[in-house]
């Protein structure tokens, strides 16, 4: 069946803390946002000794506005795009009274109430920043960090990576001429008082471009949206619910669900008619964009569709097709780059984002390294990045038995060619997968595992 987190689904509370099993490996979790948490509340449970380290003083990474971390992306209209069931942990759903999809600062309100419940504060170290990770010959890791007792050095078993990838901003190319006025990265957009009374125009057709594009469209004098590649847009709801409750079951093919966005897609209405160009790519072929008014804006003439910037001059933006926009204010929402600052670019990079991993989670070239959250769903990444913890914790517990090494670097092939031909050549799909399939796939693998490490004994 399709996640989907009932209120009746809550885990009890935790009201004494998890005993420690010596004897488990040590493990290093980096991060304490939504990836890191349900990292950190997994080896809570197993009993595996861990410390978790972050970089600012508050959990919740990129859903916390104004984080003192200095990196999230949150701005103050925020809300999620996977609705609140879809989004929460399997054993704690968000709260009832909740609107079908969240604001930031619910969601922040979620993750704290998360490690409230299951009782792991006290697990997470803040004002910390990884500053070195290595590989030391046995075997083991090596991991420097700088915070208030200063710089310490300890070795791990195993770390897990939960660093986020919305927080590196990936620019483009300079576009030629000289632009007088202000540019800025959708990363350091935060409130429609950065857009107020301006002449702006926002480049890119993600999510975060078109709600800066609908925002500025409110406030600011004119308002252009530069589309260098078009995309589907989605409508957020469907029938009066939110449009993510009609999912098909994890176990469809990847055409199947293809074709249920193709669907989706084409209901949610054209958008040439307002302007824009028609994708060059079907629905399904590219990380889903969702927007509720995003078309109201454009029908009324409130935003002005134009192709790529091809130059500037001065304080004129002139586009592709030879039309031109006074600006003095750039937006470039061009995406993020996945980069990793405390591993040596030599042992663990992603040019271009692409790291292949088996199902996103292990380097099968690094024994005791995994990434949590690193995949970019068709859905939310919270409760896939549950069940990736929840698989680590198995493992490093000895419950899980992994296959023959030549069986996972075949699968780990098959699967990253798979996503290659499935979506369009782009940084923004190196990661992408499909929720509930993934789900699906990774809960049979664990099980398949389970028996292994069963027989084994």
């Amino acid at each position: 069946m399709p996640n989907f987190v009932k209120p009746r689904r809550s885990a009890p509370a935790a009201t004494t803390p998890a005993p420690n099993v010596e004897t488990l490996p040590r493990v290093c979790v980096i991060g304490a946002g939504s990836s890191g948490i349900a990292a950190a509340k997994a080896l809570h449970v197993a009993g595996i000794p861990f410390d978790c380290f972050e970089q600012g003083s508050v959990i919740g990474g990129n859903w916390v506005y104004d984080n003192p971390n200095g990196v999230s992306a949150c701005y103050e209209t925020l809300e999620i795009n996977t609705s609140c069931p879809r989004m929460a942990f399997s054993d704690f759903p968000m709260p009832a009274d909740y609107p079908p999809y969240a604001r930031h600062d619910q969601v922040r309100a979620y993750f704290e109430s998360y490690v409230e419940h299951f009782g792991f504060r006290h697990t997470i170290t803040f004002g910390t920043t990884v500053e070195q990770v290595e590989r030391a010959p046995d075997g083991t890791w090596s991991v420097r960090t700088t915070g208030p007792a200063g710089e310490r050095v300890e070795t791990y078993d195993a770390v897990l990576v939960a660093n986020g990838h919305h927080w590196d901003p990936r620019w483009p190319d300079p576009a030629p001429g000289t632009f007088t006025g202000e540019q800025i990265h959708a990363h350091d957009y935060r409130t429609a008082d950065q857009l107020a009374g301006r002449d702006v125009v926002v480049v890119g057709m993600g999510n975060s471009g078109l709600d800066i594009a609908v925002e500025a469209s409110k406030v600011a004098r004119s308002t252009t949206l530069a589309v260098r590649r078009s995309h589907w847009v989605m409508r957020k709801m469907l029938l009066g619910k939110p449009a993510d409750r009609f999912v098909m079951p994890g176990w469809m093919p990847g055409w199947a669900i293809s074709a249920g966005l193709r669907v989706s897609a084409l209901t949610a209405g054209d958008m040439t008619r307002y302007g824009l160009p028609r994708p060059t790519h079907r629905p399904g072929q590219a990380h889903p964009v969702q927007s509720e008014q995003i078309r109201a804006r454009l029908r009324a003439g409130a935003i002005a569709p134009r192709p790529t910037i091809d130059r500037f001059e001065g304080d004129t933006v002139i586009f592709a097709d030879g039309t031109r926009s006074r600006a003095d204010l750039v937006v470039w929402a061009t995406g993020y780059r996945v980069s990793f600052p405390f591993f040596d670019p030599e042992l663990v990079a992603a040019p271009e984002n692409d790291l292949p991993l088996w199902k996103r989670t292990v380097h099968p070239d690094l024994p005791g390294l995994y990434f949590v959250g690193l995949l970019q769903p068709l859905g939310a990444v919270m409760p896939l990045a549950e069940a990736q913890s929840a698989w680590i914790a198995e493992t490093l517990a000895g419950r899980y038995l992994p296959p023959p090494e030549a069986e996972i670097r075949s699968q780990m092939t098959a699967e990253h060619d798979r996503a290659k031909r499935r979506f369009y050549n782009s940084p923004r799909h190196t990661m992408e997968v499909d929720f509930d399939h993934y789900l699906w796939s990774l809960e049979r693998e664990r099980r398949r595992g389970a028996r292994r490490a069963r027989a084994a004994r």
